[in-house]
């Protein structure tokens, strides 16, 4: 039997319980919850050692309200661990980590934050969130922020701002992970321009097998290799399989000539429901697929899994939820990954990459004081002024 523990790298469930007001008693993850794609019993069936939660808010909200958002979702996820304390422990180090997967009773609560607009401008506001224990930031999500470009946006910056760079600089002297996942293939390229750490994508997939802007090309996949980062693949259905992408490309152009916006998500929820061609299945052997590329152009040690679970409407025929990582796994082994190659993938990889940001920090909170810059000051922009959004309320 194997004793592989998967880490992974993002799951929605705080952002799905604040549907029913973080109610665990209502929803009792303790016992199957089939609404849901994760409960207790299914991470401890599929291996689950340690889960990044996402604490996410969508970019409908902006400025002070985006920060309160993001404060509820931690509460909301340090309220989850206090619960289940038996099961549950919380995670803010590499030692930790290793402390927690090397205990089979316990699974590694992590702290991610989707979006950068959850900081509203302030690096005040991102170290109180690393001080809250938050160890990665997604530096946009759907829309850009005031100072990075989305790939799903028209591109603003071209990149990052100064103020961005200066983002990044300042995550790396806390120690917290620089996450590319959602961002434009010029933010990404200008973060790892920046960084004197690894970066992490906590949730994307490659552009070469899926051409979606939510995945990564490869020349970002060869940089990630010289940079020592990870990219943890992702099992969304529209971002791995050409097939359902097409499907969905061709609903959105349906929906825009019916008036739908579909920059607002949760209208083309609306209209993807009742949209005639059902969507097409995506499969195990897409996500295998993903790997395999991921694996072949950055490397063995750059790969990890961030399945997006209750942070999308459909999953992969085979990748249903949380207790389904087992399946995963043997379909690799079937196409020779080895049981080291497995462990790289499953939490080698970024274990060493939150060990080595650590050291980073290490290193340069030595060396300068936390910065005072403003988005004022380097980039000319009046503090918090927030972009236009549109509703968006899927996390994906």
């Amino acid at each position: 039997m194997s004793t592989l523990r998967v880490v992974d790298g993002h799951n929605d469930l705080p952002w799905a319980m604040r549907k029913v007001g973080y109610d665990f008693a209502a929803v009792d993850i303790a016992t199957s919850q089939p609404q849901l794609h994760t409960d207790l019993p299914r991470l401890r069936l599929g291996g689950v050692g340690a889960q990044f939660w996402s604490v996410f808010v969508p970019c409908s909200l902006v400025g002070e309200s985006a920060v309160t958002a993001t404060l509820e979702q931690i509460d909301a996820v340090y309220d989850m661990i206090q619960r289940y304390v038996s099961d549950l422990v919380l995670v803010t180090s590499a030692d930790g980590l290793e402390r927690t997967l090397a205990d089979p009773f316990l699974i590694g609560s992590l702290l991610g934050a989707e979006g950068g607009h959850s900081i509203n401008n302030s690096l005040g506001t991102l170290r109180t969130l690393y001080r809250l224990g938050v160890r990665y930031l997604t530096l946009t999500h759907n829309e850009n922020t005031d100072w990075a470009d989305s790939a799903t946006d028209a591109p603003a910056h071209g990149g990052l701002t100064a103020f961005g760079r200066e983002v990044v600089a300042e995550m790396n002297r806390m120690g917290m992970l620089v996450d590319l996942s959602h961002v434009a293939p010029t933010t990404m390229h200008d973060a790892l321009a920046t960084t004197e750490a690894p970066v992490i994508f906590s949730h994307s997939s490659a552009r070469a097998v899926c051409d979606h802007p939510r995945n990564v090309p490869d020349d970002v996949l060869t940089e990630l290799a010289t940079n020592g980062g990870v990219c943890m693949a992702t099992f969304v259905p529209h971002f791995i399989s050409p097939t359902v992408r097409a499907w969905a490309v061709q609903a959105q152009e349906a929906a825009e000539a019916a008036g739908v916006d579909s920059r607002d998500l949760t209208a083309m929820d609306a209209f993807w429901a009742t949209y005639p061609e059902p969507q097409p299945p995506a499969s195990v052997d897409d996500v295998v697929a993903h790997l395999g590329h991921l694996r072949e152009v950055a490397g063995i040690e750059h790969v990890g899994l961030g399945g997006d679970y209750d942070g999308v409407t459909s999953v992969p025929v085979g990748l249903e939820d949380v207790s389904t990582y087992p399946v995963l796994l043997d379909a690799l082994r079937a196409k020779a990954w080895s049981e080291a190659d497995l462990l790289a993938l499953t939490s080698a990889n970024i274990t060493r990459v939150f060990r080595d940001a650590e050291e980073v920090s290490f290193r340069l909170r030595d060396a300068r004081p936390p910065s005072i810059a403003t988005i004022a000051s380097l980039d000319g922009l009046r503090q918090a002024q927030g972009t236009g959004h549109t509703q968006d309320t899927t996390p994906s």
